[in-house]
């Protein structure tokens, strides 16, 4: 796993040239590099993927190969990603010999997921810590991989899957949940990187749902929508739906009670079946303005620690 802030462009240079044969790539500070070590930890992330002998796997962030090597055993194809060129070159010469494992040196967040795989897929991610969230919603780009897991900060996890009330829920709770089963596997301790991190770390899965509550044609306008009342997070649902649609009481409390909730409760008590029926609600109501641009991961990430 690599933790660390990279701002895009191509990777510094480093003295030396690619490593060779069992000579492997030091951790890099630049990129605040942590090699998940720990056998049990790299097993569990595989398990979780399901029955891979005839499935295609996509790595991001493959780093010195530990987890490369069990997909490789397991799986009928490997792509992994890397953005790291000695890393990358290291894995190439790593698996030379192996034709059903292609190492790609890019940039995840710049890469077509589902192109790349050319056929269904499982994706499966040590995720630097920094852009956690925007790779979780670049993968959420249609057509979606079958099943995902990710080992990211276990505050991170515990965001995901939060249910409705807990005071982790918030607009990336909503936002994953309307549309994917969010299913935390383990808690993964520092001692399993190389060298540790500061941070308690997690595995979790997380599936397509097959009743997705919000259309494809309404996931911008839902992201928006989930975004601006969580900035409101503390009022009164009724007084969120004025602000955020621009509407008078009157309006207000008609979307509301059209959709059966109290005007009374706040965001973060409400389900992403009942955001949902809000935006769907407005959608239909000419007087109701919300944003037909979607958010930023980083500005869904960032809104819930507004108040």
């Amino acid at each position: 796993m690599k933790f660390g802030r990279w701002q895009g462009g191509p990777p510094p240079k480093k003295s030396g040239g690619p490593a060779r044969g069992d000579r492997l790539p030091a951790p890099r500070k630049r990129f605040g590099q942590h090699f998940l070590k720990d056998s049990r930890v790299l097993d569990s992330i595989a398990d979780a993927l399901g029955d891979l002998r005839e499935r295609t796997v996509v790595e991001i962030g493959p780093g010195r190969g530990a987890l490369t090597d069990v997909l490789v055993a397991r799986a009928k194809r490997v792509i992994a990603i890397e953005i790291d060129r000695d890393l990358a070159a290291h894995l190439r010469a790593r698996y030379a010999d192996k034709p059903h494992v292609q190492i790609v040196e890019a940039d995840v967040l710049h890469t077509n997921l589902a192109e790349l795989a050319g056929e269904p897929y499982v994706l499966a991610g040590n995720v630097p810590y920094y852009i956690t969230t925007p790779i979780i919603f670049h993968a959420l780009a249609q057509p979606r991989p079958d099943v995902a897991v990710y080992l990211v900060q276990k505050e991170v996890a515990d965001r995901m899957a939060a249910p409705p009330g807990d005071k982790t829920y918030g607009a990336l709770s909503v936002n994953l949940q309307a549309v994917v089963h969010v299913e935390s596997i383990r808690k993964v301790p520092p001692s399993a990187f190389n060298p540790p991190p500061a941070v308690d770390s997690a595995v979790v899965r997380v599936v397509p749902r097959a009743d997705a509550v919000v259309e494809p044609e309404l996931e911008k306008r839902f992201r928006s929508f989930v975004l601006a009342a969580f900035g409101l997070r503390r009022k009164q649902l009724i007084r969120v739906v004025r602000t955020v649609a621009s509407l008078d009481a009157e309006r207000a409390g008609a979307v509301v009670a059209s959709c059966g909730l109290s005007p009374e409760v706040r965001p973060e008590t409400l389900t992403p079946t009942e955001f949902a029926k809000l935006v769907r609600a407005l959608r239909a109501t000419p007087e109701a303005v919300v944003s037909e641009t979607e958010p930023s991961a980083d500005e869904v990430s960032e809104g819930d620690q507004t108040e």
